[in-house]
């Protein structure tokens, strides 16, 4: 095994990341292993348990791994990576990142537009809006509880199967997603989200709020999305 290199302009902590990004991109460690204790680490790489601790920190810190209180360090789940930059669906972001999608179809409905939806979507106080709620997985694994509001315009959608890309369907009937504003913030989750989420009641969640546009700039929905950010990191 090559040893680290102390003269080396790379701190030691840093060196030590990468050798263990390097296993687990080689398959030394795979997803939901769990790596050598922090005394192995030591005495394999001869370096303190201060540095030992900082790589780990690091490594957690950025999501490569997990620590689970009284059983170790575990290469996690990779989160999914979405740039903000691009308007890409769940869907896509999922499969970019090698994670299987699917969707949980909780409802769709027709409701009252609320001062934030006729505000965004330019639509009279008291409008009615085509709602839609869905929970997002990954391998599985709920990430995102997100909801839709459209005009009346899109009433379609409650005849489509949602199940897939909500913007493929839109493509469909020629609305084209290509732009959209985005406000992020934290908020904790209430019971009824913790259920459809599997996360524990007050649990932080990223709330992603969005307005997206069509091909004419025309406002074409909002959405309102609670994310997991264990499971979930965003590129700007």
């Amino acid at each position: 095994m090559k040893k680290l290199q102390s003269e080396s302009a790379s701190p030691l902590y840093h060196q030590l990341m990468q050798r263990i990004r390097v296993d687990i991109e080689k398959g030394k460690y795979p997803v939901g292993s769990k790596i050598p204790p922090e005394h192995e680490l030591e005495q394999t790489y001869q370096l303190s348990r201060v540095t030992v601790r900082r790589a780990l920190a690091e490594l957690t810190e950025i999501g490569l791994l997990e620590r689970k209180q009284g059983k170790g360090t575990f290469v996690s789940v990779p989160r999914i990576q979405q740039d903000l930059k691009s308007l890409h669906s769940f869907h896509d972001a999922c499969k970019q990142n090698g994670r299987a999608p699917s969707t949980d179809v909780i409802h769709i409905v027709e409701t009252t537009a609320d001062a934030q939806d006729a505000q965004d979507l330019n639509l009279k106080p008291g409008s009615r809006v085509v709602e839609t709620l869905r929970l997002r997985r990954a391998d599985g694994e709920p990430v995102v509880l997100e909801r839709n509001r459209f005009s009346m315009a899109f009433a379609y959608l409650e005849d489509e199967d949602l199940k897939g890309s909500l913007y493929a369907v839109l493509r469909e009937y020629g609305a084209e997603p290509t732009q959209a504003v985005h406000d992020i913030s934290l908020c904790y989750a209430t019971a009824e989200q913790a259920g459809y989420l599997g996360i524990k009641e007050g649990t932080p969640l990223l709330k992603l709020h969005e307005l997206i546009f069509d091909q004419r700039g025309r406002p074409l929905h909002n959405s309102l999305q609670l994310i997991r950010g264990d499971q979930f990191v965003f590129r700007i």
